[in-house]
């Protein structure tokens, strides 16, 4: 039993870059969205807050697979980063905005990642 743990906090270790940067990117697309409502026009368009939505939620949702060693944590890693560079994207869109161009360079941190983190698991 003693050698199970250790795996596991092992593999937790080498999962904490990316599960940082995952919960750092669920807060700061959390926190963008309010920027992005309260700023109005194209920021404040439907299909742009649902992709920062859907961002922030994967991104959860992918380091709590991970904090708990869940054995499909490589598939949500996948898709956690093609949201997010789906986000960095959109992010980028609106222009010359410090707010848009944190939350584009975390959305790119965390897809980087991500990505290696899902193709480890292939």
């Amino acid at each position: 039993m003693p050698i199970q743990q250790l795996s596991l906090n092992e593999t937790a270790q080498e999962m904490q870059p990316c599960i940082q940067n995952c919960l750092d990117c669920h807060s700061i697309c959390l926190s963008t969205v309010t920027y992005c409502l309260q700023k109005g026009g194209q920021h404040a368009e439907a299909a742009h807050i649902r992709l920062m939505l859907d961002c922030a939620e994967i991104c959860q949702t992918s380091a709590n697979f991970m904090l708990k060693g869940s054995e499909f944590h490589g598939r949500t890693c996948g898709v956690c980063g093609e949201i997010c560079e789906r986000c960095a994207q959109d992010c980028d869109r609106m222009g010359d905005d410090a707010q848009m161009k944190a939350c584009a360079e975390m959305c790119r941190q965390c897809a980087s990642t991500c990505k290696q983190m899902a193709t480890a698991m292939a």
